[in-house]
Order: structure tokens, then sequence, then C-alpha cells
């Protein structure tokens, strides 16, 4: 074997994972069969993809590119019913309108990473053989389970703790997610580690079923500094379709703590090479900003808004792209300016926001929350130096009064 097709399996046998089912060495002797596997990750529409599905992603493309058949399965039923990994209550359910509109942009998206010029690449709704079943095939899948298996979720363990309801379409989520991967009699499903309970219930009914072996590769989640997924839950995700500043800028402002892991989990640089990278870490954030809006837009992209951020953030100067807000009133107070050019959503944040020493106006810091602001209109063909007022909330949120 040669020695590139060596480093590629073991690249996707250990970069970025936590744990293979039923191990490793099992996987690894398929990989270096001859034998071309099917494997899957599933995405619930219930939101933008951020960067926690582009890691998964990246991953499915390690075995495209050894030439396995990869499947991204949307889920359009399991996101009617909200999958209960890390909920402590129960989601707010969803229609498979709302499901199907979630997901209209998600192919875009994900072409970005998957090469969809090669045919060992498919989009399946998972709405398209769940609804076709049954009463009665409903209860032949169903007593493939025991309530005690599925009530072993430490969410649901924790919530009966505190006697908080455990609804039973919550319940039986593991159910229709091993079904999946029955129905499309894969070889691999492939997730994050906080998957990895739904996982092993569709490797459980592969062998009860089918009498297949159906492995699992649990991968390294993308925490933050405190530890909690990033993802849409807790609102500290970046989303895959953002634009390049707004990527560029959030993954700025990571603590260096985040590095590595990002690192791994994003970019394809080699494992030994992040540690020198590491050694710097401004260097380090500035190479894992720029690859992934290299990514998710281009490499022109990457490098403007590179430019973009030592702009604003080093030299403290205004961004060359401004959102222009038209104001009508000539006065208003501030409390009211910061709510209708949206860089508060109401007067109580734009009042925290103030005594916080984060407004500025023209680069003048607001430090009253009772002034009345005189608005100034830039006059069409003014210069660029007469612009009308730049009004500016912490680092990266600026507006133009026109």
């Amino acid at each position: 074997m040669n020695s590139s097709k060596d480093r590629k399996i073991k690249n996707i046998l250990t970069r970025g994972v936590e744990k293979i089912y039923p191990n490793s060495a099992a996987l690894e002797a398929v990989l270096r069969s001859s034998k071309k596997i099917r494997l899957y990750n599933g995405i619930d529409p219930t939101g933008h993809l951020h960067l926690g599905h582009l890691s998964v992603l990246k991953k499915l493309r390690q075995f495209q590119d050894l030439g396995h058949e990869v499947i991204v399965l949307i889920g359009d039923f399991t996101a009617t019913i909200g999958d209960p990994t890390d909920k402590y209550a129960a989601r707010k359910p969803l229609t498979r309108k709302q499901a199907l509109e979630n997901a209209k942009n998600y192919k875009i998206q994900i072409g970005k990473v998957l090469d969809f010029k090669k045919p060992n690449v498919r989009f399946l709704h998972n709405a398209k053989w769940i609804n076709k079943l049954k009463p009665n095939d409903l209860l032949k899948i169903f007593s493939q389970f025991t309530v005690a298996r599925l009530l072993e979720r430490d969410m649901f363990q924790k919530r009966i703790s505190e006697g908080r309801d455990i609804l039973l379409h919550e319940f039986v989520y593991p159910v229709f997610q091993a079904y999946d991967g029955l129905v499309m009699s894969v070889d691999l499903e492939i997730g994050g580690n906080d998957q990895t309970f739904n996982m092993l219930r569709g490797r459980d009914l592969m062998k009860k079923i089918k009498n297949k072996e159906k492995f699992i590769m649990a991968l390294k989640l993308l925490t933050d500094s405190t530890g909690k997924k990033m993802g849409k839950t807790d609102g500290n995700f970046v989303s895959l379709s953002e634009g390049p500043e707004e990527i560029f800028g959030k993954i700025m402002a990571w603590p260096d703590s985040l590095l590595a892991s990002g690192l791994e989990l994003l970019t394809d640089i080699f494992q030994e090479e992040i540690e020198k990278i590491l050694t710097n870490p401004k260097k380090a954030k500035v190479l894992l900003a720029k690859e992934i809006v290299r990514i998710c837009h281009s490499d022109k992209e990457a490098n403007l808004a590179e430019k973009e951020f030592k702009r604003v953030f080093e030299d403290k100067q205004v961004p060359f792209k401004v959102p222009e807000v038209r104001i009508a009133q000539n006065t208003l107070s501030i409390l009211d300016l910061l709510v209708k050019i949206k860089l508060a959503s109401s007067k109580s944040e734009a009042k925290r926001l103030i005594l916080q020493g984060g407004v500025k106006i023209d680069g003048v810091l607001q430090k009253d929350w009772k002034e009345i602001i005189e608005t100034k209109k830039a006059a069409g063909g003014e210069s660029r130096n007469k612009r009308g007022q730049i009004v500016q909330v912490g680092k990266r949120k600026f507006a133009k009064i026109i």
C-alpha cells in the first residue's frame, strides 16, 4: 500500500475522532481492503448549518476522497420531532414545511466541502420512507427496543431526577434514527460524540434485523471556553452562511484555548504542523479564521476579510462596508436611534450597551443614555469624509445614518 493512502487512512481514523465502534482496528481492516463502504451523517434542518457541521462534513470528505459512498441525510421527518440530545426540556416542534425551508440552502453550503462533481455523494430525505410506515410497521420496529435501554440516555435521567417530563415523541427519536440506517443499509454512521447513544441504537437494530455490522464513528465536539457545544441551542455558533467579515471577526474573538481544537477539527493542516503553529496564537487565529472563510466563501474573500479586520480592529478605522439606515427624524433619543438602526433589540438593551461603554457615534464614546441625538445626513455626491454619522456598537457592529 502506498504511503499516501496509509496517511489518509490514519487521518480518517484519528483526526478529530473520539471513539470508533466496535473498534478502530476493525474499521481500519475494511478501509485497507478493496471494499467500498456506504456511510452517512444525518442533519436535522432545525436552523443554520454551523462550524459543528463543518467538522463532520470534512470527515465525510475524507471518506469521499478514498472512493467510499457518502450519504447526507436530511432529517425532514426527524426534525419535526426534535432530537432530545442535550435537551433538558422538550423542543418546540417544527412542521415539515419549516424543516424544508431551513434546509433550502444546505446543499449549496455542503457543496463547499463535499465534491459534487464525483458520483459517490448523494442527498436523501428520511420523510420519504418514515412517512410510509403503517402502525403495524411501527410496532415491529418498536419491538426491537426496550424501555430500559432507551431510558439510559443521560438527559432523560436528568429530567427524571428533576421531575421533568419526557414526551413520547422524544423518547422514540433514537428509534427513527436507527431505522434510517437500516433503510439505507449503511456500513458506517458518523456524528458528534453527543450522538453516540442514538448511533449505537442504530447499530443494535442493524444487527438484529440484518445481522450486519454497522460501524460508528463518534467525533470530538467543537466546544467553547466553558466546554459547551458550539451550536444553535446556546447561541454561540458561527453559521456557515454568515458573511466573510462576520465569520473572520467571530473566530478572531475566540480565546486562545479554542485554537488547537479549531485547527484540528476545521482545517486540513497536518497535526505536527498545528503544534508549531500554536506557538504563535495570534498568527494561528488568523490562519484558522482565513481557512474557514476560504471554505465558506473563497480565497479572495478570506484575504479581504483579513484586511478589513486589520483596518477596523488594529488601525481603528471604519469598515469600508457599513450598512446604511435611513432616519426620517432630525432629532431623537439615543435609545430610539440604536433600536431604529437595529444595533440594539430594545431600549433596555441600548441603555445597557451605553452604560457598558459600548456605543460610539463618529468615534466619540457615548456615556449618557438620556442623550438626544441630532442626526446629520450625508448629502448626495458628498465625499467619504463628509459621510453621515457612523454609529458603532461593540467592536464589530456599525451603521451609517443617511
